[in-house]
């Protein structure tokens, strides 16, 4: 895909603009549907092949992920949670996961706004996060009584486990403050994305390629490892034993159809 073509789709092109900067060395990645940038199959397959199509290349040195509008993501599709469609859409987000966690370069997300459930997780998956101070960060699926997966997985080995029991218990959300405080954020700036691109510039681009890959690995070979596995398993978790409950089905059906859930703890 070309430059202009990444920056000024046609109407109904894909959810996402792709572009690559600084003689190829970054890659550009945008969320392009606001104000929600919903993290549905779309938007999923199109983060797919971009990453399959340029993490290769041998002059990258890195990702940077941000997304249009006021918000990054308010999350993922809640229709395509139902037990009908989970099944495939887990699978293809946790591939989505894999492949970020997997990433041979560093992948720097900027955050401003609302990132919310399946869209946390996505930028949880990445290296450096970036973020404005009035950022609203958070995975609230266990108020429709349902969990976080990924998130289940990620915020564990980002913040520790006390902290992620919290988040992921309660469902509150933070703010860029509170995250950064916590360290799932590493940097906070009234403009994450041009923070992120200076720290690109700074440190990434004068870097040799063959090196930073091989810095990457050594450094997250086994947390990567370990999110994994236990990523499999909590993907069986949902959808074996969550999905088979009424009060998942109840949580997700109300929300939908916009009324308070009857919970009936089964």
């Amino acid at each position: 895909m070309s430059v202009e073509n990444a920056k000024n789709p046609e109407p109904g092109a894909s959810p996402l603009k792709v572009w690559l900067e600084h003689e190829g060395k970054l890659l550009r990645l945008r969320l392009a549907r606001p104000k929600a940038n919903i993290v549905d199959a779309a938007m999923i397959a199109a983060l797919q092949a971009a990453l399959t199509e340029h993490l290769s290349s041998p002059s990258l040195r890195g990702v940077l992920l941000d997304a249009e509008g006021p918000h990054f993501s308010f999350g993922a599709s809640v229709e395509e949670h139902l037990p009908e469609s989970c099944a495939q859409m887990l699978q293809e987000l946790h591939a989505l996961i894999k492949q970020l966690l997997k990433s041979p370069v560093p992948v720097l997300v900027a955050v401003r706004g609302q990132c919310l459930g399946g869209g946390l997780e996505v930028v949880s998956a990445g290296h450096l996060i970036f973020a404005a101070p009035g950022a609203v960060l958070g995975q609230p699926e266990i108020k429709l009584a349902v969990f976080a997966p990924a998130g289940s997985c990620l915020l564990p080995e980002r913040i520790g486990q006390a902290q992620a029991d919290d988040l992921l218990f309660s469902g509150r959300s933070i703010d860029g403050e509170e995250a950064h405080r916590l360290g799932l954020v590493n940097e906070i700036a009234e403009d994450p994305e041009q923070a992120a691109l200076a720290y690109f510039e700074k440190h990434l681009a004068p870097l040799s390629a063959s090196s930073l890959r091989l810095a990457v690995h050594a450094s997250r070979a086994d947390a990567v490892e370990r999110i994994v596995k236990k990523l499999d398993e909590v993907e069986r978790l949902y959808l074996e034993d969550l999905m088979a409950t009424h009060d998942a089905v109840e949580g997700l059906t109300a929300f939908i159809e916009k009324r308070s859930a009857k919970w009936e703890d089964r």
